[in-house]
């Protein structure tokens, strides 16, 4: 390890030649950044929040020396893992590498916290809710950038990228509005994708049960100071039962340029899929099937200037075919359902130091577009729908305004973030909207820490809820926004052989918007008088291999409880109800052999509410969800830039349930190999 001092604006400056091959800029909460030749990063869990940036700040000498360190979205200051005081799980390149999952919605599956509700296989849609919340209550980035869909949550997962590309997830448990804007209400996760400096082609293929097939290539390089990865990728299936087959083709480039004044950072992505969607939104139908396209871009700017600039624009395009009959359509079924979204918007994101901590200030403005035959108000006059024998007869519109303010702290043993994020939504009446909130952690030991934090949160109605008409749903132009305020506090623990965490929540919420089933028999989103959490969640993950040599496993542990109280309860929910109530999840990673690695992983879950039991397209009545136990298991043996692996989801093949009536896949059996070329 190798340090250079330079002066610099009389400051001590020490700056990155290689992190791991990874772009982590950990020491940017320092006044000095680290020249470091080589530097490997091993992280598990989170400990907590900002430092206060003075020449003589013991927690930075600290820092220099301590590698578990990477930089992550948890606040608008930059923060490293270890700073944040809330719980922020992290799923790293090596753990995605090593899991038994080829799709982001499966390996979320193995967060205790996280509540991923499949319809289809292999993530060709997925409900993603974190805390008892409800998937539209999640909001999802990419490198940072909004990209949840205003239309539905359904379509939040619509990536542009495979695991292949992604160097890690993030995600942060709780409200976190005053960080990212509304909707962000009960949790928010970062998608990062890699972006390798140097030449190198990594490919890889498998395939499985079912007729699967999967199938990336991926390449980086360099000209001058701007590194590019571009990216392509495609899977396939027939189908584990009847109209569940489904394509998926994905392209994903970005660039960065590293300048003297800053970081400039560019990505494009398109992803197409095509499905059959077995009964996901009604059984009466199961025949019924989806398309959609999604576009994204995004250009940011970093600056590293003593006041530190960071504007953003960035531009989302989703298009959607919905059929309700693939084939054979009813004599009254007349067109299929077609949206179209449109989402742009720019922020400026500006930090500083100075001699009582950390203080950072913005703005953003986000606008909302939709067309669509079904959602929205009537038009004047009608628009053709791009790509399709179709016009799109309605639309709707809202812009978002926004501004925020957050100071981070560091005194002695204490760690203070606070801040706010005040917004104005237009086609409301909402007037200014105020989202305050607070972390606070105390250090009692070494690597044991209590914090403490207080945030709120609002979320906009979905242009669903508002519009949605068919067979069996009817929209509820009426609904006023969901509202939250959550508290929570527990230990962080950080050392050699065990890091963890054990906390406890309370969410007390507001109209929440929930789609329940009224005396017309047809599902109709309302706001719930008040529908408050109180949990708990309880991590520890053992690092024997670390400490005791390689034929020792690590091993993970992770527990969630979670108790929904409701003021209203006699009327059928088809989602806020239907929280999990116990998650259990535990994982094994042994290594049998120098280049042969085993990992399993158990997921149990436990989930509230019932759900109307169809037969032959006729229901015959409520029925509890029944708990279930999955393994799944991945062998992997690599050798040098090869890797060849098997799998097997689902291994003692349970018969499961996540939503409704939608039947989950049996054993799924899948192989493959990965081989990387890096080039001098």
């Amino acid at each position: 390890m190798k340090f250079l001092n330079l002066k610099q604006n009389a400051q001590t400056i020490l700056t990155f030649r290689k992190w791991g091959r990874k772009n982590y800029s950990s020491f940017l909460t320092l006044k000095k950044a680290v020249v470091i030749s080589v530097l490997s990063v091993v992280y598990l869990l989170s400990t907590t929040v900002i430092t206060l940036a003075t020449e003589q700040d013991t927690s930075e000498v600290k820092m220099q020396y301590d590698l578990d360190e990477i930089e992550v979205s948890a606040q608008r200051t930059p923060v490293v893992y270890s700073q944040v005081a809330r719980i922020i799980s992290v799923i790293e390149s090596k753990e995605i590498e090593a899991a038994p999952a080829q799709s982001v919605q499966d390996l979320l599956e193995y967060i205790a916290g996280v509540d991923v509700r499949q319809r289809g296989a292999e993530g060709v849609q997925a409900d993603v809710s974190v805390r008892g919340g409800t998937f539209d209550q999640t909001l999802i980035l990419l490198n940072g950038i909004n990209i949840t869909d205003p239309q539905t949550g359904h379509h939040n997962l619509n990536l542009p990228v495979s695991l292949a590309q992604i160097e890690r997830i993030e995600i942060l448990e709780g409200p976190a509005a005053r960080v990212y804007g509304p909707n962000a209400f009960s949790g928010a996760i970062n998608i990062v994708t890699k972006q390798n400096t140097g030449k190198s082609i990594q490919t890889s293929v498998s395939g499985g049960s079912f007729g699967y097939f999967d199938g990336n290539l991926s390449g980086s390089f360099q000209t001058g100071k701007l590194s590019h990865m571009v990216a392509v990728s495609g899977k396939r299936s027939d189908g584990y039962i009847e109209n569940t087959d489904f394509k998926e083709v994905n392209g994903f480039y970005s660039n960065q340029l590293i300048a003297k004044k800053g970081t400039l950072k560019f990505q494009l992505g398109l992803t197409e899929k095509g499905f059959g969607a077995n009964s996901f939104y009604t059984p009466k139908y199961p025949n019924q099937y989806e398309a959609t396209k999604t576009l994204f871009t995004s250009v940011k700017w970093e600056g590293n200037c003593p006041l530190h600039f960071s504007p953003t624009v960035y531009y989302r395009r989703n298009q959607d075919r919905f059929e309700l009959f693939r084939d054979n359509p009813a004599s009254w079924y007349t067109n299929h359902n077609y949206h179209l979204t449109d989402v742009y918007g720019a922020n400026l994101n500006s930090w500083f130091k100075w001699k009582l901590g950390k203080t950072a200030f913005g703005v953003e403005y986000r606008s909302e577009q939709i067309l669509s035959n079904v959602l929205g108000n009537e038009m004047d006059e009608p628009k053709d729908v791009p790509g399709e024998d179709a016009q799109f007869t309605k639309s709707d519109e809202r812009n978002t305004v926004s501004g925020f303010l957050e100071h981070a702290v560091y005194i002695n043993k204490w760690t203070v973030t606070t801040g706010l994020m005040a917004n104005v939504i237009s086609g409301s009446n909402l007037g200014m909207n105020v989202f305050p909130g607070i972390d606070v952690s105390y250090s009692i030991g070494e690597g044991v820490k209590l914090y403490s934090s207080y945030n709120t949160s609002l979320r906009m109605p979905t242009f669903t809820d508002l519009y949605y008409k068919g067979p069996t749903n009817i929209g509820n132009p009426d609904l006023e926004p969901e509202k939250s305020a959550t508290i929570e506090g527990g230990l962080k623990l950080n050392k050699p052989l065990i890091k963890g965490h054990a906390v406890v929540f309370y969410r007390k919420g507001k109209n929440i918007i929930d789609w329940v089933l009224n005396d017309d028999e047809v599902w109709q989103p309302q706001n719930l008088t008040a529908v408050n959490n109180l949990g708990t969640e309880i991590q520890a993950s053992f690092l024997f291999r670390n400490q005791y040599g390689k034929q020792y496993p690590n091993v993970q542990l992770s527990y969630l409880y979670n108790n929904l109280q409701k003021q209203e309860a006699d009327f059928v929910s088809n989602y806020v109800l239907d929280n999990l109530k116990h998650k259990l999840v535990a994982s094994v990673n042994q290594q049998i052999l120098p280049n042969l690695s085993l990992d399993v992983k158990l997921v149990y879950q436990d989930r509230e509410g019932t759900f109307t039991r169809f037969e032959d397209k006729v229901a015959i009545g409520e029925v509890d969800y029944e708990p279930f136990l999955i393994c799944d298991t991945k062998l992997s043996y690599s050798q040098n830039n090869f890797t060849v692996f098997g799998s097997v989801n689902n291994l003692f093949d349970v018969s499961y349930n996540d939503i409704g009536n939608v039947l989950q896949p049996g054993r799924w059996l899948k192989a493959g190999v990965v081989y990387n070329f890096n080039f001098k």
